[in-house]
């Protein structure tokens, strides 16, 4: 997929003794699929042009892969990497074209540089003795015990071992037809076991790549795509972490980003597609793995995306209904066009946190408040090595709400059309409620406030203008009065063109 590191004196992989298997070992789903083990992935990067072992990879079937001898690939004058036959134009579904960004939007962009020779890392490595291997393929002094987690927890725990069975996890039972229909589209459109193996593919090579650079860094997946609310038609989001320390996002995390970016349309210029640096608050370099045309957002040393992943995870899987009631609104959203930041709406980490609070703050609720729980296994301080363990010391919720689900999608629309206080109250996940708006700047002259469950920023920032609120407002609106008079799903959401769209 990527060029190897075989030319700079290192073994294109690890002997057996120091591999490490990744985390993706039990990442629960409906369907019970193959799952690539670490060595197979390795193996074969090696034989990527072979178009039947491309196939097999990317569809997550293994019985038609082929035994391969790993061959090391060259890279540099005269080289050939595998091409893809993916189109040459970066489609984002989200991208926006340079005539379309408005003069005030915060987000801008940088056009990829021409080759230029790469700088030597000048940033502070991780001390060699505190590094960490999670999740990568670098072997680390803190993973060396064999990890056999407690299995009686309800949340999958991923396991430092070799690949499991895949957990089959009990879905709620739908009796009446919005249920039915809420729960139909789950299943269409949650994100496969083959669809995560691309993104943990992609990024295995990338860290190796990126090594080169900041030979100490590590490069986390992170987001929809670990958190369990992922889709089939879901971006990939990466954390780079080059070092313990926090890194300013202004200036540090840039030079690193641009760094990255010349890097991708230089030597990486035939697997990466299109390389784009955007300036936000949080910095990100967004490209297209041209292999498995799966787009990505990378950003660097945002841990607080990595705590947040493994906590929003952890409520996924406490109580069944979470999820699918979760991606049903995340494809609502989308459809009426109110998904998107950079455009001023909402992000789908906005719309998971809305879900989760309105669950919490039933007169019965579903959800409880996990930071408050199991203040210990949330942490904010908590080493990054040791927070993809959290989510398997809670057990079970057993709420007394027993809400269909078809219930339980009215009544979210009701909640936020009707009941919520814009004006007066902050989504809180960490509370468990609705608590009044601090007197920051952060939140003055905000029209929605939601709760980062971690470091108490506002996730719903970029909805800066009264108009694109007011749409907000008046889809919830719409979609609560056709939903609770017809208890269609069609009527707010395409239920057969969203699967189709998948």
């Amino acid at each position: 997929m990527f060029p190897n590191s075989s030319n700079l004196g290192r073994p294109p992989f690890l002997p057996k003794h120091q591999q490490h298997n990744n985390f993706f070992n039990e990442l629960p789903l409906n369907i019970p699929p193959t799952l690539l083990s670490h060595q197979q992935i390795v193996d074969a990067r090696f034989n990527f042009q072979n178009a039947a072992l491309s196939r097999a990879l990317l569809s997550g079937n293994l019985s038609t892969i082929p035994a391969v001898s790993p061959q090391p690939l060259t890279y540099g004058n005269g080289s050939s990497g595998p091409t893809s036959a993916a189109p040459t134009l970066f489609r984002g579904r989200k991208r926006l074209s340079e005539q379309n960004v408005p003069y005030n939007v915060k987000r801008q962009r940088f056009h990829s540089p021409h080759c230029e020779s790469t700088l030597v890392n000048q940033t502070v490595p991780l001390p060699e003795e505190r590094r960490y291997s999670f999740p990568g393929s670098i072997p680390s002094p803190l993973f060396h015990a064999h990890y056999i987690p407690d299995l009686t927890g309800c949340v999958p725990p991923l396991r430092d071992a070799p690949f499991p069975d895949p957990i089959e996890t009990t879905l709620p039972v739908a009796k009446d037809k919005l249920s039915q229909q809420v729960l139909e589209l789950f299943q269409a459109c949650q994100q496969q076991t083959c669809d995560l193996n691309k993104k943990e593919l992609c990024r295995t090579e990338l860290q190796k790549e990126i090594q080169r650079i900041f030979p100490q860094s590590r490069l986390f997946l992170v987001g929809s795509s670990l958190n369990g609310f992922g889709t089939r038609s879901s971006d990939g989001d990466l954390c780079l972490v080059v070092k313990e320390e926090p890194v300013n996002q202004k200036t540090e995390a840039r030079h690193i980003l641009s760094l990255v970016q010349k890097l991708f349309c230089t030597k990486l210029s035939n697997y990466i597609e299109r390389p784009q640096l955007i300036r936000a608050k949080v910095p990100i370099v967004k490209f297209r793995d041209k292999v498995s045309c799966v787009e990505f957002d990378l950003n660097v040393n945002n841990v607080v995306g990595i705590r947040n992943t493994f906590l929003l995870r952890t409520y996924a899987y406490i109580e069944n209904r979470v999820r699918p009631l979760v991606l049903v609104v995340k494809k609502w959203a989308s459809f009426h066009d109110i998904n998107d930041a950079s455009r001023g709406t909402l992000s789908s980490y906005s719309l998971v946190l809305m879900v989760l609070h309105y669950l919490q703050t039933l007169p019965e609720p579903i959800l409880p408040s996990l930071q408050k729980n199991y203040p210990e296994s949330f942490n904010p301080t908590m080493q990054l090595h040791l927070v993809h363990q959290a989510p398997r010391t809670v057990p079970p919720y057993l709420s007394k709400n027993g809400s269909t689900l078809g219930d339980l999608l009215v009544g979210f629309f009701k909640y936020y059309a009707t009941e919520f206080d814009w004006s007066r109250q902050m989504i809180s996940v960490r509370e468990a409620r609705a608590i009044p708006r601090p007197d920051g700047i952060e939140w003055r002259n905000k029209f929605i406030c939601v709760e980062e469950p971690f470091d108490g920023t506002n996730t719903a920032r970029a909805v800066h203008e009264k108009q694109k609120f007011d749409i907000i407002k008046d889809e919830f609106l719409k979609s609560w009065q056709r939903l609770r008079d017809k208890r269609d799903l069609n009527c707010i959401l395409p239920v057969r063109a969203t699967i189709q769209k998948r």
